[in-house]
């Protein structure tokens, strides 16, 4: 007899407009099932072939040659277990890796990991926008700032596809891949690199502290933190059957979407190590500094003009790829750990210009050759974030208590953890090393206070990271957005004794009317309202004596009278200038206890052309509002 299913308590629901948005339980041919789980992982592994890898790759390829291939192989491997590791978490405990945190961590711990997360996912969308920014002036001749400021567009690009629903956003992210992929196959074509060389490099080997720092950094670009919270929101955009059989398969198919997908970035990321490789290395261009340094190279040295083309056109198609896995990442991070939820576009947007800003002063100081190491850099800062989200990733799918008998074996938690100190170890040599230097080469006092204060800090939240799951308790009330059990109390019908009504003297206005008297009763009295919007009244205000103002005034004075005929008590107020700034002033000075408005029911540019009065009055105004469309 098998284990029971761990309990699962209600959640505020991950990426809660897409999710269970593709269903998997109403699909009978095998073929269809596996069809229907196939997505999630082509949208991360996005991540693992962006600008940033294409940064460290070439540095590596170009300064290395094929020596660092090794690096690629262990970072896929690595990136697959933890991939996998993400998606359990999320199809068992319909959990993704932030919402786990907040149920885990203490408040101020949970905050700390909330802002390392974001500088991680800032970090990844820097490259992003460079390497777009590169490849737009590649193309076009822009300059490479006016290239930056352009990539704030792309930002609604993402939403318009998100809109189109999930699988067709999944087929636009492969399709990309498809073309990042051909023009590097073509490239590698013409290139023909050496086999047995290829062969030498995977055996592991650091020559020398450059190399380090390059492979710390195509660590930090293949094993991206965001990635973790990404992956374990994405699965549950599958709607499984929820017992012990959907969730093993749902499981098996995940590994497969996530070993195919993965694989298929490993193959771009070792293209571009293996073409920096045969191309630049093999004729002693091992100080190749930039991106824009490899596409120049390009054509003279394969004597092929397509070559560099293809080049800059994988190199925008990666940047605009990757920029999806950032928006959704950044969105999961901001609910999970804060339960804060603002309009996506405006989320996005506030991303993109943190990664906007920072590039911008980059190139304007130390000019655009210095663009390349500030992307790889970048990388490098990823890998540091690492451990913050692979540590608390690991105790959650090891937690029997939390996983049932979905739990990972010891030898997989093994594994796990020798991965996690592998990393662990690898970074603070590149930090030790870089405090060590800075140190023998002088410095402030002041400086150096920061570093150790940083320093100090940086292993202390580490140490806390690493052993709170183990002691600390699990808080699944945080998460929970509906209380355990729901009471209603005494129902108190209220009774309005004041109610204002928003007319625009049109057909609506009898609806309008007709459902504020249903709200009232024998002594309710009623204020109407109306905005006059003339040129005089928008100059003059209440000192407004134009024709508009004093119509308007009539066709009050005559619904009051209407009104009256039906035994009802009405007042009437005319307001002037700005519609819904006026309707919150009548309506707090009448001291009215209900407002009836109508709602036009345009969206997009309409409302930028006519206004949002609903939006604007309904956050203002401190009493119940009843929108009538």
């Amino acid at each position: 007899m098998s284990e029971p299913l761990p309990k699962l308590e209600a959640t505020r629901e991950s990426l809660s407009e897409v999710h269970h948005s593709v269903d998997t339980t109403s699909q009978q041919a095998l073929w269809r099932k596996i069809f229907a789980f196939f997505g999630p992982a082509y949208l991360v592994s996005v991540g693992y072939m962006d600008p940033g890898n294409w940064a460290t790759d070439l540095a590596g390829g170009s300064k290395y040659g094929y020596s660092l291939i090794w690096v690629l192989m262990m970072s896929n491997l690595i990136a697959l277990l933890l991939q996998v590791l993400s998606a359990r978490l999320g199809i068992v405990r319909s959990r993704d890796l932030a919402q786990a945190n907040r149920e885990t961590y203490r408040p101020g711990i949970n905050f700390i990991l909330y802002l390392l997360a974001e500088i991680a996912i800032a970090a990844c969308d820097l490259a992003e926008v460079l390497g777009m920014a590169i490849g737009i002036q590649l193309l076009t001749g822009l300059p490479l700032i006016a290239g930056v400021v352009l990539t704030v567009a792309d930002t609604f690009i993402i939403f318009g596809l998100q809109r189109l629903g999930m699988r067709r956003l999944e087929a636009f992210i492969i399709s990309l891949i498809g073309i990042i992929g051909a023009s590097f196959l073509y490239e590698l074509l013409l290139a023909h690199p050496s086999g047995m060389a290829m062969a030498g490099g995977l055996v592991p080997r650091i020559a020398d502290s450059g190399a380090l720092y390059i492979t710390i950094g195509i660590i930090g670009a293949t094993v991206m933190p965001h990635n973790l919270y990404l992956h374990s929101a994405l699965v549950q955009t599958r709607k499984i059957t929820r017992d012990e059989k959907g969730i093993r398969q749902a499981l098996r198919l995940n590994f497969a979407d996530s070993a195919i997908a993965l694989n298929l970035a490993f193959l771009v990321n070792m293209a571009i190590l293996v073409l920096a490789a045969a191309v630049f290395f093999r004729v002693g261009r091992t100080q190749i500094a930039s991106i824009q340094d490899a596409y120049r190279l390009l054509s003279p040295l394969l004597g092929n003009k397509l070559a560099p083309l293809l080049f800059a056109i994988a190199l925008i198609a990666s940047g605009q790829s990757s920029t999806v896995t950032g928006t959704l990442a950044g969105q999961i991070v901001m609910e999970g750990y804060l339960h804060l939820r603002i309009n996506p576009w405006l989320r996005r947007l506030i991303t993109r210009l943190l990664a906007v800003i920072p590039a911008v002063l980059v190139i304007a100081i130390a000019g655009p050759s210095k663009v390349t190491s500030l992307i790889v850099f970048s990388q490098v800062l990823l890998s540091i974030q690492l451990g913050f989200a692979m540590i608390p990733l690991i105790h959650f799918v090891s937690n029997r208590k939390m996983m049932g008998p979905y739990a990972i074996r010891t030898w997989v938690k093994i594994l796990s953890w020798t991965v996690v100190f592998i990393l662990v170890v690898l970074n603070l040599s590149m930090v030790w090393e870089g405090i060590s230097g800075y140190f023998q080469s002088g410095g402030s006092i002041l400086v150096r206070l920061v570093i150790v204060a940083a320093a100090s800090g940086f292993l202390v939240l580490l140490g806390i990271t690493l052993i709170y799951p183990l002691v600390g308790r699990v808080r699944p009330e945080q998460a929970r957005i509906h209380p355990e059990k729901i009471r209603l109390g005494t129902l108190t019908v209220p009774h309005y004794k004041r109610i204002a009504i928003a007319l625009d003297f049109s057909l609506n206005d009898e609806k309008l009317i007709a459902n504020a008297v249903t709200q009232g009763g024998p002594d309710t009295r009623y204020v109407l309202i109306h905005i006059v919007e003339s040129v005089s009244a928008q100059l003059l205000g209440t000192e407004s004596d134009d024709e508009e103002s004093r119509s308007d005034q009539q066709q009050l004075d005559t619904y009051i009278r209407l009104l009256a005929e039906r035994n009802y008590q009405a007042t009437a107020v005319l307001g002037y200038r700005k519609r819904a700034k006026e309707i919150v002033r009548i309506v707090r000075q009448q001291q009215a206890d209900l407002l009836v408005v109508g709602g036009h029911g345009h969206t997009g540019i309409k409302d930028w052309l006519y206004g949002e009065t609903v939006n604007f009055v309904r956050h203002y105004v401190h009493i119940p509002v009843l929108i009538v469309n």
